[in-house]
């Protein structure tokens, strides 16, 4: 089945959220590392970053957790920038676990793709920036990736934009793509 095209960027708690729904949406999926969301100054700045764009799908597990970690987004962001989806509340226990989590519910990797899509269908289709996206050549011909010193550019980059400045060549793209387009990208990077 192919991948359902989400333009909004979705935050997930964790790597294994992640990987389950990357099976169903083509995204960019940012986890909230759980409760290290309250103390991870760069991924709430990212957060904050990406809402001035774009909305944020929060998609949590639906237990007291998800509820706090659901709330310190609401914090960071403003609730109009924010798409809460909430899985369904089912009895059981993730298939890596031992037993089952303290409230005895699956989480979003515990429940079923065809779930996920339901939730994920009505975000899916129209790009949310139009023309065409930012691709890695673009990242060498302004010394991003592959020459001396493209660490330190994609940190100047970083820090104009107002990003985390660890953010990896792949998830820069990502972010990048998400709020301006390759001639945006072109104009702004002959600024710098």
């Amino acid at each position: 089945m192919e991948k359902l095209k989400i333009s909004y960027p979705i935050l997930v708690e964790g790597k294994y959220d992640k990987i389950k729904l990357d099976s169903v949406a083509d995204a960019l999926i940012i986890t909230s590392e759980g409760f290290r969301i309250f103390k991870n100054d760069e991924k709430r700045a990212l957060l904050r970053h990406l809402a001035k764009q774009t909305k944020i799908i929060v998609l949590s597990d639906s237990d007291s957790a998800g509820m706090l970690i659901r709330s310190c987004v609401k914090n960071t962001i403003p609730a109009d920038r924010i798409i809460n989806l909430y899985t369904p509340q089912i009895c059981g226990k993730e298939k890596r676990k031992d037993k089952p989590s303290k409230e005895g519910f699956v989480g979003v990797e515990g429940i079923g793709v065809d779930v996920i899509r339901k939730l994920l269908e009505p975000y899916a289709g129209e790009e949310a920036v139009k023309g065409e996206k930012i691709t890695k050549p673009d990242f060498y011909e302004f010394g991003l990736s592959g020459k001396d010193g493209a660490a330190e550019m994609r940190e100047l980059v970083c820090e104009k934009l107002e990003l985390p400045k660890t953010l990896t060549p792949n998830a820069l793209l990502e972010a990048l793509n998400l709020f301006m387009n390759r001639d945006d990208f072109n104009k702004f990077m002959k600024t710098i």
